[in-house]
C-alpha cells in the first residue's frame, strides 16, 4: 500500500497546517492556546499542533506548493523539487519541528531516543493496525534548501565562505513498538552534506530519495527529528523542515484498511509552541 496524500483534497498551490476542527485544546509552553489534532491519508494519522492565538503551528502539514525559487519563512510549504514524488503527484507531506542533540540556552535536555516523550514531541505519524512500515520517499523545502545554499538572517550558508566547512542537516527517524516501548533503532537519511574532502561532492537534496525504513517494522509509530551542523546558543539554526511523499506499508497480518479522513482526533502532551517570531529562533531549538 502507498500512502501519497493524494487523498487529502487541497485547493491547487495550497496547504493545510491545521488547525483540526475536532482537535483538542491545550494551555501551550508560551500560554498561548494550541489545537491538538491530526489529519489521515491511506489510513496514517499524521499529527498536527496548531497555534490558534498565533496562527503557528508543528508536526505535520500536507501541501501541494511548487514554488523553488521564493527564500525565507513565507515559503515554508514547497518543496524543493517542486511537485510531489512521481508523475502526476502534488501532494506531499511537510513535517516541522525538532529536539536539539546538544543541551543549550532554551532547553538544557538534550533530545534522548530511548525516551518515549521525547519521540512524541517530534513530527509523528501512526500506522494502521494490521500494516508496518518498509519505505518512504525524503526530500527538503524549498524553505531549508535555499537557507543552506545562501544563508539567511538566522542560519548560515553551508560550506561557509570558503566552502570547506564540514556542514550537514540529517533527517533520523524513530519508532515506538505496540508496547509502548522506544525501538533501539534510529534510520537515518543526509538531506545536505558538505563534509567530503572533495567540494565538488557536497550536495544539497533537490530530489526526492528513497529510504528504507523497514527496520522498524515492529514501529506502530514513527517519529521525525532533523539535526544540522549549524547551531548556536538556542540550538540549531537550520530550518527543522523536510518533506514527505509515498509512504509504502506492508501487511503484518489480514486487516481492514480505516477509511481516510480529512480530520482525526489526538491526545498526545507536550506541547512547544509560540509565535512566529519565537518559532523562528526557539522552537527551532525544540519540538
Amino acid at each position: 500500500m502507498i500512502v501519497d496524500f493524494e487523498d487529502f483534497l487541497l485547493a491547487a498551490e495550497s496547504h493545510y497546517n491545521g488547525p483540526d476542527p475536532n482537535g483538542i485544546d491545550v494551555i501551550g509552553q508560551f500560554g498561548s492556546t494550541v489545537r491538538v489534532g491530526s489529519f489521515f491519508s491511506g489510513g496514517v494519522e499524521f499529527v498536527n499542533h496548531y497555534d490558534l492565538d498565533f496562527g503557528s503551528w508543528a508536526r505535520f502539514a500536507v501541501s501541494n506548493e511548487t514554488d523553488t525559487t521564493t527564500p525565507g519563512f513565507t515559503n515554508q510549504f514547497s518543496a524543493y523539487p517542486g511537485s510531489g514524488a512521481g508523475t502526476g503527484s502534488d501532494n506531499y507531506g511537510v513535517g516541522f519541528g525538532f529536539d536539539n542533540l546538544q543541551p543549550n540556552l532554551f532547553d538544557p535536555t538534550p533530545f534522548d531516543p530511548t525516551n518515549v516523550d521525547h519521540l512524541l514531541g517530534l513530527p509523528t505519524l501512526h500506522l494502521p493496525d494490521g500494516y508496518q512500515i518498509e519505505s518512504a520517499l525524503f526530500t527538503n523545502t524549498t524553505y531549508t534548501a535555499l537557507s543552506m545554499l545562501i544563508g539567511d538572517p538566522f542560519a548560515k550558508k553551508f560550506g561557509g565562505i570558503s566552502g570547506d566547512d564540514p556542514d550537514f542537516f540529517k533527517l533520523s527517524v524513530f519508532g515506538i513498538d505496540a508496547g509502548g516501548q522506544a525501538l533501539p533503532i534510529e534510520v537515518e537519511l543526509y538531506l545536505a552534506d558538505y563534509r567530503f574532502s572533495d567540494n565538488s561532492l557536497d550536495y544539497i537534496l533537490s530530489d526526492w530519495t528513497y529510504l528504507d525504513l523497514s527496520a522498524l517494522s515492529e514501529a506502530v509509530s514513527l517519529h521525525f527529528n532533523v539535526s544540522s551542523s549549524d547551531v548556536g546558543d538556542f540550538g540549531m539554526n537550520t530550518p527543522g523542515y523536510f518533506a514527505i511523499d509515498n509512504l509504502t506499508l506492508t501487511p503484518t497480518t489480514t486487516s481492514v484498511v480505516p477509511e481516510p479522513s480529512t480530520f482525526g482526533l489526538l491526545a498526545v502532551g507536550g506541547i512547544v509552541l509560540g509565535a512566529v517570531a519565537i518559532r523562528r529562533r526557539k522552537l527551532r531549538t525544540s519540538a
